[in-house]
């Protein structure tokens, strides 16, 4: 599909009438109710289908992973171990009339790389029968920080306390602390997101 309107032509499991006019609705699934990933999910998705309701269902996913993943590996497996159980589960639920559009999940990690420490997060998006994976990127991290987090601590808790700031994973993140606000955990997501929804917006090309 050579772009966004093209995946638009295909069927929709909801629409909703306002007034004479019908909106066709888009659902996701995503692997966590942070409303940072929640939203994240929706603002890029809005950017590919600006005709569309975009509605976001946040549900918890396991991501068989550590808490505070420390490799790109481990982190990346956690991102496709919640989307896959997002998408089991909606197919299972035999409850429901309609299934998602799109499931998607999210994983933050930290690595330590050869120019130094840093945080960044995996995307693992399904739609069908197709998985496609995107990387944020990448955020460098103190030493100090990085130590605290090899002896067993989460990045957000160790923000907290550097910054003095209460659950700043579920708001800017360690993105927005360390860059002045200048950029969010929810702005790079959304960027990763809409990176990563490119064999899916270029399906023609991708799978030739």
């Amino acid at each position: 599909m050579s772009n966004p309107t093209q995946l638009e032509t295909q069927p929709l499991h909801d629409k909703k009438s306002i007034g004479e006019q019908t909106i066709a609705q888009l659902t996701i699934i995503v692997g966590s109710k942070n409303p940072v990933k929640v939203n994240a999910a929706k603002v890029a998705f809005s950017q590919y289908f600006p005709h569309h309701q975009i509605h976001c269902i946040g549900k918890h996913a396991p991501s068989l992973v550590a808490d505070q993943p420390m490799t790109e590996q481990e982190t990346k497996q956690g991102a496709i171990n919640r989307v896959q159980f997002c998408q089991s589960e909606d197919l299972a639920n035999t409850m429901a009339e309609t299934k998602a559009d799109f499931y998607i999940a999210m994983e933050g990690g930290v690595d330590h790389f050869n120019h130094g420490p840093a945080t960044f997060a995996y995307m693992a998006i399904i739609h069908q029968q197709q998985i496609s994976i995107g990387r944020s990127a990448l955020l460098p991290l103190p030493a100090q920080v990085y130590q605290s987090l090899q002896q067993g601590e989460e990045l957000g808790h160790v923000m907290d306390r550097l910054f003095n700031t209460d659950n700043i994973k579920q708001k800017g993140g360690a993105i927005g602390l360390l860059t002045q606000g200048l950029a969010t955990r929810e702005s790079i997501y959304t960027q990763a997101i809409i990176l990563a929804m490119a064999p899916f917006i270029n399906a023609e090309i991708f799978n030739s």
